[in-house]
Protein backbone atom coordinates (compact mmCIF):
# COMPACT_ATOMS: atom_id res chain seq x y z
CA UNK A 1 0.00 0.00 0.00
CA UNK A 2 1.06 3.45 -0.29
CA UNK A 3 1.19 5.72 2.59
CA UNK A 4 2.91 9.01 4.00
CA UNK A 5 5.41 8.42 6.00
CA UNK A 6 8.26 10.24 8.43
CA UNK A 7 11.32 8.75 9.05
CA UNK A 8 12.59 11.32 11.50
CA UNK A 9 10.79 14.43 13.50
CA UNK A 10 10.56 17.77 10.99
CA UNK A 11 9.36 19.91 8.61
CA UNK A 12 7.35 18.66 5.61
CA UNK A 13 10.44 17.95 3.59
CA UNK A 14 10.11 14.67 5.88
CA UNK A 15 7.44 13.78 4.91
CA UNK A 16 7.49 11.04 1.91
CA UNK A 17 5.12 8.75 0.22
CA UNK A 18 6.48 5.27 0.33
CA UNK A 19 5.07 1.74 -0.90
CA UNK A 20 4.73 -0.21 2.90
CA UNK A 21 3.69 -3.73 3.63
CA UNK A 22 -0.62 -4.16 4.11
CA UNK A 23 -1.09 -4.00 7.93
CA UNK A 24 -2.50 -6.81 9.60
CA UNK A 25 -5.22 -6.74 11.90
CA UNK A 26 -5.05 -7.96 15.29
CA UNK A 27 -8.06 -9.44 17.87
CA UNK A 28 -9.78 -6.21 18.24
CA UNK A 29 -9.19 -4.53 14.74
CA UNK A 30 -10.61 -3.56 11.72
CA UNK A 31 -8.61 -3.57 8.29
CA UNK A 32 -9.96 -0.25 6.61
CA UNK A 33 -9.47 0.26 3.02
CA UNK A 34 -9.27 4.13 3.43
CA UNK A 35 -11.35 6.62 1.29
CA UNK A 36 -10.46 9.91 2.67
CA UNK A 37 -8.57 11.23 5.69
CA UNK A 38 -8.88 14.89 7.16
CA UNK A 39 -6.03 16.89 8.04
CA UNK A 40 -6.24 18.74 11.90
CA UNK A 41 -3.18 20.93 13.57
CA UNK A 42 -2.36 18.00 15.32
CA UNK A 43 -0.74 16.52 12.27
CA UNK A 44 1.81 19.34 12.37
CA UNK A 45 2.74 18.92 16.00
CA UNK A 46 2.97 15.42 15.39
CA UNK A 47 5.28 15.78 12.09
CA UNK A 48 7.34 18.63 13.44
CA UNK A 49 7.90 16.82 17.02
CA UNK A 50 5.78 18.99 19.00
CA UNK A 51 4.37 16.28 20.90
CA UNK A 52 7.03 13.60 21.75
CA UNK A 53 6.92 14.46 25.49
CA UNK A 54 3.41 13.21 25.45
CA UNK A 55 3.19 10.80 22.44
CA UNK A 56 5.80 8.14 22.13
CA UNK A 57 5.90 6.71 18.14
CA UNK A 58 8.14 4.60 16.64
CA UNK A 59 9.34 5.36 12.86
CA UNK A 60 8.82 5.20 10.33
CA UNK A 61 5.15 6.91 11.22
CA UNK A 62 2.68 7.01 8.78
CA UNK A 63 0.79 10.44 9.81
CA UNK A 64 -2.77 11.06 9.66
CA UNK A 65 -5.28 11.02 12.77
CA UNK A 66 -9.27 10.65 11.35
CA UNK A 67 -10.59 8.49 8.27
CA UNK A 68 -13.52 6.95 6.46
CA UNK A 69 -13.74 3.78 4.79
CA UNK A 70 -14.86 0.60 4.03
CA UNK A 71 -14.28 -2.34 6.36
CA UNK A 72 -12.04 -5.23 4.36
CA UNK A 73 -11.61 -7.63 7.20
CA UNK A 74 -11.50 -7.76 10.64
CA UNK A 75 -10.18 -9.46 14.26
CA UNK A 76 -11.51 -12.44 15.60
CA UNK A 77 -12.55 -10.18 18.39
CA UNK A 78 -14.56 -8.06 16.48
CA UNK A 79 -18.44 -7.95 16.95
CA UNK A 80 -20.39 -4.55 16.07
CA UNK A 81 -18.72 -4.36 12.16
CA UNK A 82 -18.35 -7.11 9.30
CA UNK A 83 -16.48 -6.40 5.92
CA UNK A 84 -18.00 -4.00 3.62
CA UNK A 85 -19.09 -1.88 6.55
CA UNK A 86 -18.84 1.79 5.96
CA UNK A 87 -16.90 3.55 8.75
CA UNK A 88 -15.20 6.81 10.12
CA UNK A 89 -13.31 6.64 13.06
CA UNK A 90 -10.90 9.03 14.81
CA UNK A 91 -7.66 6.67 15.09
CA UNK A 92 -5.80 5.97 19.16
CA UNK A 93 -3.59 8.24 20.13
CA UNK A 94 -0.76 5.33 20.22
CA UNK A 95 -1.48 4.28 16.42
CA UNK A 96 -2.10 6.45 13.80
CA UNK A 97 -1.88 6.33 10.08
CA UNK A 98 -4.59 7.72 8.49
CA UNK A 99 -3.07 9.29 5.15
CA UNK A 100 -2.79 5.31 3.57
CA UNK A 101 -4.50 3.15 1.52
CA UNK A 102 -5.26 0.93 4.50
CA UNK A 103 -5.35 1.46 7.62
CA UNK A 104 -6.30 -0.37 11.43
CA UNK A 105 -8.59 0.83 13.53
CA UNK A 106 -9.55 -0.33 16.85
CA UNK A 107 -13.50 -1.57 17.03
CA UNK A 108 -13.87 0.83 20.50
CA UNK A 109 -12.56 3.81 18.34
CA UNK A 110 -15.04 3.17 14.52
CA UNK A 111 -18.40 4.10 14.20
CA UNK A 112 -20.98 3.59 11.26
CA UNK A 113 -20.22 6.69 8.83
CA UNK A 114 -23.21 9.21 8.85
CA UNK A 115 -25.39 8.05 5.47
CA UNK A 116 -26.44 11.32 4.38
CA UNK A 117 -22.47 12.35 3.95
CA UNK A 118 -20.16 11.27 1.84
CA UNK A 119 -16.74 9.71 2.76
CA UNK A 120 -14.87 13.47 2.55
CA UNK A 121 -17.94 14.36 4.60
CA UNK A 122 -17.49 11.88 6.94
CA UNK A 123 -13.84 11.76 7.27
CA UNK A 124 -13.69 15.72 8.00
CA UNK A 125 -15.79 14.97 11.15
CA UNK A 126 -14.18 12.78 14.05
CA UNK A 127 -11.35 14.67 15.07
CA UNK A 128 -13.63 18.07 15.17
CA UNK A 129 -16.66 16.38 15.93
CA UNK A 130 -14.95 14.54 19.46
CA UNK A 131 -13.09 17.43 20.48
CA UNK A 132 -16.24 19.61 20.04
CA UNK A 133 -18.27 17.16 22.34
CA UNK A 134 -15.94 16.25 25.02
CA UNK A 135 -14.84 19.77 25.16
CA UNK A 136 -18.64 21.59 25.06
CA UNK A 137 -20.34 18.98 26.71
CA UNK A 138 -17.98 16.13 28.61
CA UNK A 139 -16.28 19.35 30.28
CA UNK A 140 -17.79 22.14 29.70
CA UNK A 141 -21.00 20.63 30.98
CA UNK A 142 -23.02 23.27 28.06
CA UNK A 143 -27.21 22.94 28.25
CA UNK A 144 -29.76 25.16 26.66
CA UNK A 145 -29.90 28.77 27.57
CA UNK A 146 -26.30 28.98 28.44
CA UNK A 147 -23.95 31.60 26.67
CA UNK A 148 -20.85 30.15 25.12
CA UNK A 149 -17.73 31.62 23.03
CA UNK A 150 -15.72 29.67 20.44
CA UNK A 151 -12.71 31.05 19.45
CA UNK A 152 -11.68 30.74 15.86
CA UNK A 153 -15.06 30.11 14.03
CA UNK A 154 -14.39 29.03 10.56
CA UNK A 155 -11.94 26.65 11.96
CA UNK A 156 -12.47 23.15 11.64
CA UNK A 157 -12.87 22.54 15.18
CA UNK A 158 -14.93 25.84 15.05
CA UNK A 159 -17.22 25.59 12.71
CA UNK A 160 -18.31 22.09 13.98
CA UNK A 161 -18.52 23.45 17.78
CA UNK A 162 -20.76 26.54 16.45
CA UNK A 163 -23.18 23.97 15.12
CA UNK A 164 -23.70 21.54 17.77
CA UNK A 165 -23.46 24.43 20.45
CA UNK A 166 -26.74 25.93 18.84
CA UNK A 167 -27.82 22.34 18.38
CA UNK A 168 -27.59 21.96 22.30
CA UNK A 169 -29.88 25.35 23.14
CA UNK A 170 -26.80 27.87 24.11
CA UNK A 171 -25.98 31.26 22.20
CA UNK A 172 -23.05 31.18 20.77
CA UNK A 173 -20.49 33.70 19.97
CA UNK A 174 -17.53 33.67 17.79
CA UNK A 175 -14.51 35.25 16.34
CA UNK A 176 -13.85 34.88 13.12
CA UNK A 177 -12.25 36.99 9.88
CA UNK A 178 -14.71 39.22 8.50
CA UNK A 179 -14.92 37.23 4.83
CA UNK A 180 -15.71 34.03 6.71
CA UNK A 181 -18.85 36.44 9.32
CA UNK A 182 -21.30 35.15 6.97
CA UNK A 183 -20.62 31.47 6.92
CA UNK A 184 -20.59 31.42 10.53
CA UNK A 185 -23.65 33.61 10.98
CA UNK A 186 -25.37 30.56 8.72
CA UNK A 187 -23.82 27.66 11.24
CA UNK A 188 -25.94 29.64 13.68
CA UNK A 189 -23.46 32.06 15.49
CA UNK A 190 -25.85 34.32 17.52
CA UNK A 191 -22.78 37.00 18.49
CA UNK A 192 -19.84 37.57 15.72
CA UNK A 193 -16.84 38.97 16.15
CA UNK A 194 -14.64 40.54 13.74
CA UNK A 195 -11.31 39.60 15.87
CA UNK A 196 -9.25 41.96 13.29
CA UNK A 197 -11.30 45.18 14.28
CA UNK A 198 -13.03 44.04 17.81
CA UNK A 199 -11.38 42.76 20.77
CA UNK A 200 -13.87 40.05 22.01
CA UNK A 201 -14.26 40.74 25.59
CA UNK A 202 -15.37 44.38 24.33
CA UNK A 203 -18.41 42.73 22.67
CA UNK A 204 -19.35 39.54 25.30
CA UNK A 205 -19.72 39.36 28.42
CA UNK A 206 -21.04 36.50 31.66
CA UNK A 207 -20.35 33.05 29.47
CA UNK A 208 -20.65 30.53 31.06
CA UNK A 209 -18.51 28.62 28.53
CA UNK A 210 -15.33 29.50 26.70
CA UNK A 211 -13.51 27.33 23.94
CA UNK A 212 -10.18 28.32 22.85
CA UNK A 213 -8.41 26.57 19.92
CA UNK A 214 -5.69 29.52 20.23
CA UNK A 215 -4.07 29.26 23.08
CA UNK A 216 -1.33 32.37 24.55
CA UNK A 217 -3.15 35.58 24.52
CA UNK A 218 -6.24 34.78 23.73
CA UNK A 219 -6.62 32.19 26.05
CA UNK A 220 -5.48 34.77 28.98
CA UNK A 221 -7.69 37.25 27.59
CA UNK A 222 -10.73 34.39 27.39
CA UNK A 223 -10.68 35.10 31.56
CA UNK A 224 -12.30 38.06 31.44
CA UNK A 225 -15.40 37.20 29.65
CA UNK A 226 -16.30 34.03 31.78
CA UNK A 227 -18.55 34.58 35.06
CA UNK A 228 -18.20 33.22 38.31
CA UNK A 229 -18.79 29.47 38.22
CA UNK A 230 -17.91 29.42 34.46
CA UNK A 231 -15.05 27.13 31.99
CA UNK A 232 -12.48 27.62 30.31
CA UNK A 233 -11.61 24.88 27.57
CA UNK A 234 -8.51 24.89 25.97
CA UNK A 235 -7.07 22.59 23.08
CA UNK A 236 -4.45 25.64 22.02
CA UNK A 237 -0.74 25.43 23.29
CA UNK A 238 0.61 23.78 25.94
CA UNK A 239 -1.52 21.40 28.67
CA UNK A 240 -1.55 22.16 32.38
CA UNK A 241 -0.28 20.24 34.79
CA UNK A 242 -3.04 18.78 36.42
CA UNK A 243 -3.51 17.04 32.39
CA UNK A 244 0.07 16.01 32.70
CA UNK A 245 -0.31 14.90 35.62
CA UNK A 246 -3.07 12.73 34.97
CA UNK A 247 -1.27 11.42 31.61
CA UNK A 248 1.36 10.22 33.73
CA UNK A 249 4.47 11.96 32.01
CA UNK A 250 7.32 12.38 34.52
CA UNK A 251 7.36 14.42 37.51
CA UNK A 252 9.77 17.08 35.52
CA UNK A 253 7.58 17.91 33.01
CA UNK A 254 4.65 18.07 35.27
CA UNK A 255 6.50 20.98 37.12
CA UNK A 256 7.62 22.85 34.03
CA UNK A 257 4.60 23.10 32.93
CA UNK A 258 2.95 23.87 35.98
CA UNK A 259 5.33 26.97 35.87
CA UNK A 260 4.62 27.50 31.88
CA UNK A 261 0.93 27.39 32.52
CA UNK A 262 1.10 29.46 36.22
CA UNK A 263 -0.73 32.35 34.26
CA UNK A 264 -4.16 31.03 33.36
CA UNK A 265 -4.18 28.48 36.76
CA UNK A 266 -3.93 31.63 38.26
CA UNK A 267 -6.26 33.48 36.06
CA UNK A 268 -8.73 31.24 37.21
CA UNK A 269 -8.52 30.70 40.81
CA UNK A 270 -8.60 34.64 40.81
CA UNK A 271 -11.95 34.75 38.61
CA UNK A 272 -13.38 31.68 40.47
CA UNK A 273 -13.78 29.55 37.50
CA UNK A 274 -12.68 26.05 36.08
CA UNK A 275 -9.54 25.73 33.83
CA UNK A 276 -9.24 22.48 31.92
CA UNK A 277 -7.05 21.55 28.94
CA UNK A 278 -8.50 19.15 26.75
CA UNK A 279 -6.44 16.52 24.53
CA UNK A 280 -9.41 14.38 23.15
CA UNK A 281 -9.84 10.53 23.01
CA UNK A 282 -11.05 8.36 20.29
CA UNK A 283 -14.53 7.19 21.37
CA UNK A 284 -16.46 5.22 18.91
CA UNK A 285 -19.88 5.40 20.98
CA UNK A 286 -19.31 9.13 20.81
CA UNK A 287 -19.04 9.37 17.30
CA UNK A 288 -22.30 6.68 17.05
CA UNK A 289 -24.30 9.60 18.27
CA UNK A 290 -22.70 12.44 16.26
CA UNK A 291 -23.78 10.74 13.32
CA UNK A 292 -27.28 10.75 14.48
CA UNK A 293 -26.68 14.37 14.94
CA UNK A 294 -25.26 14.48 11.22
CA UNK A 295 -28.22 12.05 10.01
CA UNK A 296 -30.58 14.76 11.58
CA UNK A 297 -29.52 17.62 10.04
CA UNK A 298 -28.19 19.43 12.83
CA UNK A 299 -24.34 19.27 11.84
CA UNK A 300 -22.71 19.68 8.48
CA UNK A 301 -19.48 18.93 7.30
CA UNK A 302 -17.52 22.11 6.11
CA UNK A 303 -15.21 21.82 3.71
CA UNK A 304 -12.42 23.87 1.73
CA UNK A 305 -10.80 21.91 -0.19
CA UNK A 306 -9.46 18.09 -0.76
CA UNK A 307 -6.12 16.72 -2.70
CA UNK A 308 -5.06 13.57 -3.62
CA UNK A 309 -2.54 11.34 -0.84
CA UNK A 310 -0.21 11.93 -3.76
CA UNK A 311 -0.08 15.74 -3.28
CA UNK A 312 -0.54 15.14 0.86
CA UNK A 313 2.70 17.15 1.67
CA UNK A 314 0.95 20.37 -0.36
CA UNK A 315 -2.53 19.67 2.27
CA UNK A 316 -0.24 19.59 5.20
CA UNK A 317 1.36 22.99 4.10
CA UNK A 318 -2.03 24.42 2.89
CA UNK A 319 -3.39 23.82 6.19
CA UNK A 320 -0.17 24.81 7.82
CA UNK A 321 -0.43 28.63 6.57
CA UNK A 322 -3.96 29.06 7.99
CA UNK A 323 -5.90 29.41 4.72
CA UNK A 324 -8.63 26.79 5.23
CA UNK A 325 -12.38 27.61 6.33
CA UNK A 326 -13.55 24.26 7.21
CA UNK A 327 -11.79 21.45 7.00
CA UNK A 328 -9.03 19.93 4.20
CA UNK A 329 -9.56 16.63 3.13
CA UNK A 330 -6.66 13.69 1.67
CA UNK A 331 -8.64 11.49 -0.81
CA UNK A 332 -7.22 8.22 -1.67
Amino acid sequence: MKAAVIHRYGGNEEVRLEALPDPTPGDDDLLVRVRAASINPVDHKIRDGGTKVLLKYRFPLILGNDLAGVVEAVGRNVSRFAPGDEIYARLDKDRIGAFAEKALVRESAAARKPTTVDMVGAASLPLVGLTSWQALVDLGGLRPGQRVLIHAGSGGVGTFAIQLAKHLGAEVATTVGQRNAALVRELGADVVIDYRTQRFEDVVRDCDLVFDTQGEGTLLRSFDVVKRGGVVVTVGGKPDAKFAKAWGVSPLIVLLLRVLMRKPTRLARQRGVRFEYLFMHADGAQLAHLAEIVDAGHVKPVIDRTFPLAEVKDALAYVEAGRATGKVVITV
